[in-house]
């Protein structure tokens, strides 16, 4: 076992804050190809005892749990750092998208803007599949950085009924990793001065909705710190979350996301190094059994600064469902890794993702909406599992009011990836019926709100199916073990939402893939630290 005692030292000398400097020039358009800039780009090779590759739920956890460990990790995340604070300006507004909004890409990925830019490293891919979009963060911090934060345990039942394969952690997550994960999250619920301010009428009239159609109100547990929303309702900050202009990342800080909470402690320990703008593009299994990784060091334009070869004894995947996929159906496909599960590229689903626009209800939804997504309902009686959650529209247009209204539940992982050789990259299959029966469930509860509440309902999602809550493609049990190891391959892991075949048991992702991974962290360090890596 290596002993590393000066931690990523060729990665110091490379110097990563000029990597992530915000004015990075756009050699992109000198008309380079990536390609050509790649030829021309040195090559370094690096030893690591351990990589995490992403910097969500599941990397955040992996890299603070490891640090704790006594083990040096380089973390390699494909964004870059977002850092806000008060009154920041550090994310673009819903109103006037930039390219700070989309990464790597001429055009908006939400909002159906028209407006083109200079291709940037933006916080939001859309992956476009067959018959579902995946939209994924691009960011240190991961997707915690543009979700609403809503955080969301399930029940016992509805946990065994999405992820059978591992109903039996469900005490032990019970117990211990979903209160880890709310104690480092600093998981409240909105204060009730916060939730009676003009802002929040929308929130109200939700809520006073719900039950007349049958649906049980909560408040949504949520990664905020109020005392920043109280500095909006008094002046003291221009609105972000007063507006729920949130979408890209919140301007005025005060949200607990990955980056200022797991991450931040597993960089403070000095072991922990965590490199922005690396994209793993190939992951390979050397002649010794070593995991050897292929990445690209970008610049914020995308241009290919430097060619990368990492060779590690254990690899953590925490890309999110897609990137994680994407990466070992590649692996697999291009003969990389010999003898990868035939289960890899399969069991993904949506998280029963549907968004409705909610419009010109009866009652006062006032002049702007707050959010974060603070208030939801649950169907009782519903025969599959769902939940409905009111999120603020950040955009309101003279004479229309439009709340956004949110359902998900649980399905089944029936969504596969497959290689695509010309594009060097997996594409993702969705067929668009298995979802079916709970998709008319939740419309069902659509338009039962609609009609007690007047207005009307429309689905946004109805021609193009898109999902923020992309879960699977390496499955439990026939990719992975309860602890997240690849079937057959020592010292290489996925901890992120790719394990979890489909959906979070009528729950947003968020909370369970941390509390799962913080279970097999706690497993990995005392069984595995020293014998494999």
């Amino acid at each position: 076992m290596p002993e590393n005692t000066s931690p990523h030292p060729a990665l110091s000398r490379r110097s990563l804050l000029g990597a992530t400097a915000l004015g990075a020039v756009a050699l992109a358009a000198t008309g380079q190809t990536r390609a050509a800039a790649a030829t021309r780009a040195a090559v370094t090779e690096l030893r690591e005892r351990a990589v995490v590759v992403g910097t969500g739920f599941g990397g955040g956890v992996t890299a603070l749990r490891l640090a704790q460990a006594g083990v040096s990790t380089l973390v390699l995340e494909r964004g870059r750092r977002w850092p806000t604070g008060p009154d920041a300006t550090t994310f673009c507004r819903f109103a006037n998208m930039d390219n700070r909004s989309a990464w790597l890409t001429d055009h908006a990925v939400v909002g159906g803007g028209t407006q083109t830019w200079t291709p940037y490293t933006g916080v939001l891919e859309a992956v476009v599949g067959n018959g579902m979009t995946a939209m994924c963060g691009a960011a240190v911090g991961g997707g915690s950085i543009m979700y609403h934060g809503m955080t969301l345990q399930p029940t016992k039942a509805d946990f065994a009924t999405s992820i059978p394969q591992a109903a039996g952690l469900y005490d032990d997550l019970n117990l211990w990793a979903y209160p880890t994960v709310s104690r480092m999250l600093g998981i409240s619920t909105i204060p009730y001065d916060v939730l009676a301010s003009d802002p929040y009428k929308s929130s109200r009239l939700f809520q006073d909705i719900a039950p007349k159609v049958g649906l049980t109100p909560f408040k949504v547990p949520l990664p905020i710190d109020w005392a920043y929303v109280r500095g909006e309702l008094t002046g003291q900050y221009d609105p972000t979350y007063t507006t729920s202009d949130i979408a890209f990342g919140v301007n005025n800080g005060g949200k607990h996301s990955i980056d200022v909470t797991y991450l931040a402690q597993a960089e403070s320990t000095g072991l922990v190094q965590v490199a922005p703008l690396h994209i793993v593009r190939d992951l390979a299994m050397d002649a010794n059994k070593k995991w050897v990784l292929s990445v690209d060091r970008i610049d914020t334009a995308g241009t290919v600064q430097e060619q990368i070869r990492i060779t590690a004894d254990a690899v953590f995947l925490n890309a999110g469902s897609p990137g994680t996929t994407r990466l070992l159906v590649k692996s697999r496909a291009k003969g990389l890794i010999p003898d990868l599960p035939d289960a890899i590229g399969t069991g993904w689903g949506n998280n029963g993702d549907r968004i409705w626009a909610w419009i010109n209800p009866t009652g006062d939804a006032g002049t702007q909406q707050g959010g974060p997504a603070c208030v939801g309902c649950r169907d009782p009686s519903s025969a599959i599992p769902l939940t409905v959650v009111h999120a603020g529209s950040p955009i309101q247009q003279a004479g229309v009011t439009a709340l956004t209204v949110v359902g998900f539940g649980i399905v089944d992982g029936a969504g596969t990836w497959a290689y695509d050789a010309t594009a060097d990259d997996a594409v993702l299959t969705w067929p668009t019926d298995t979802d079916a029966e709970l998709q008319t469930l939740i419309a069902g509860k659509m338009q039962d709100i609609a009609t007690a509440g007047g207005g009307l309902m429309i689905d946004t999602n109805a021609q193009a199916p898109s999902t923020w809550h992309s879960l699977g493609g390496v499955p439990f049990g026939d990719a992975v073990d309860l602890t997240g190891r690849v079937l057959g391959h020592q010292g290489l892991y996925v901890l992120d939402g790719a394990r979890i075949p489909g959906s979070t048991g009528a729950c947003n992702p968020s909370m369970t893939i941390a509390a799962l991974a913080e279970h097999s962290m706690r497993t990995i360090v005392r069984q595995d630290l020293g014998r494999v890596f």
